[in-house]
């Protein structure tokens, strides 16, 4: 046990390694110049060359590639050229707002897309089955960020249940203490019932539009899951012995599956926190993914290696809890 944990952790570092040298190599090639980002094009020649040489942009690459590993090694990841401030500090500014909005994705994906394979998969190539299809692939397949423009046009201008654009109403921007960086848990802590509110229908409507596309790929692979199980002889077994469908779909199938569902879920959710830009960008949502994106469009490589870095971690945590998982649920991988 202990040293296939020693092996995994390894393996993670190695990754996460490799991961932060590939992102040096593509940042340093790219067509973006950080410093006329920072001295402006109508610099004088001097400038330019003085901050070149501050950023340490004069040294070899492997030498760079060292100063921000022995910085990264003291919790340093640069100061952002986006911002101005340092990066740790971007980080732990945008990052719960897409962990908040990316766990209720998933949430919702699940509590729905799980039964809805279920529910296909007990009922194959009946009418339950072709309408679960037909949602996955609608899901799956239309432009994220079309769903979320006709949410809001719908729920938010024409029926006015949603609550628009950011993380919470104007009128309570500011006034609720940071503690967790979680608006909704903030705003309990605060004892704000009203903004609590606000937050919670400002999150709902992008937390459903990010959480239908995870509901489709859920939906689909938790199908394919249980109809390779529902096809095993000890399925045509309990049958035989009388047992209700309920008991031989959820008591049974279900029960062999749940070990390859942690996987996608946990895949899942790692997508939904790297990959909710569009999203955020058609609610104003200000997070992780909206970060991101605008660093790599000024070549801010600072705030794009620790944003690399963070989902490479996160990925990591991500498949050691899966792991785990398996021991709880799966008496063989516990040998």
């Amino acid at each position: 046990m202990k040293a296939k944990w020693i092996r995994g952790t390894t393996g993670a570092a190695t990754a996460l390694l490799g991961l932060l040298l590939l992102t040096f190599m593509i940042g340093r090639v790219m067509p973006l110049d950080p410093v006329l980002a920072i001295v402006g094009p109508d610099a004088d020649r001097a400038t330019y060359e003085q901050v070149y040489k501050q950023l340490g942009l004069d040294r070899p690459l492997w030498a760079q590639f060292g100063r921000y590993l022995g910085d990264l090694a003291q919790g340093d990841l640069g100061r952002s050229l986006l911002t101005g401030l340092p990066v740790t500090q971007d980080l732990a500014r945008v990052l719960p707002a897409t962990l908040e909005l990316a766990t209720l994705a998933i949430l919702l994906g699940a509590l729905l897309g799980v039964p809805l394979g279920v529910w296909a998969a007990s009922h194959h190539k009946r009418w339950p089955d072709h309408v679960a299809r037909v949602v996955g692939l609608l899901g799956h397949s239309t432009p994220i960020f079309w769903f979320g423009m006709m949410g809001l046009l719908v729920f938010y201008a024409w029926l006015g249940w949603a609550g628009g654009i950011g993380r919470i109403g104007l009128g309570f921007e500011g006034a609720i203490p940071r503690v967790t960086g979680l608006m909704l848990i903030d705003t309990l802590l605060a004892g704000d019932t009203a903004a609590f509110r606000s937050a919670l229908r400002h999150l709902l409507l992008p937390a459903c539009v990010l959480g239908l596309h995870s509901m489709a790929y859920l939906s689909r692979m938790t199908r394919s899951f249980m109809l390779a199980q529902l096809s095993q002889e000890y399925i045509t077994t309990a049958r035989v012995k009388g047992l209700s469908r309920r008991q031989v779909v959820w008591g049974h199938a279900f029960l062999n599956i749940r070990v390859q569902l942690l996987t996608i879920l946990a895949l899942a959710y790692g997508g939904l926190l790297e990959g909710a830009v569009l999203v955020e960008t058609v609610f104003g949502w200000p997070g992780f993914g909206s970060y991101l994106t605008g660093s790599l469009l000024l070549g801010d490589m600072n705030a794009v290696m620790g944003s690399v870095l963070v989902i490479g971690l996160l990925f990591v945590a991500l498949n050691l809890t899966a792991d785990a998982l398996y021991r709880v649920f799966d008496p063989r991988a516990r040998s």
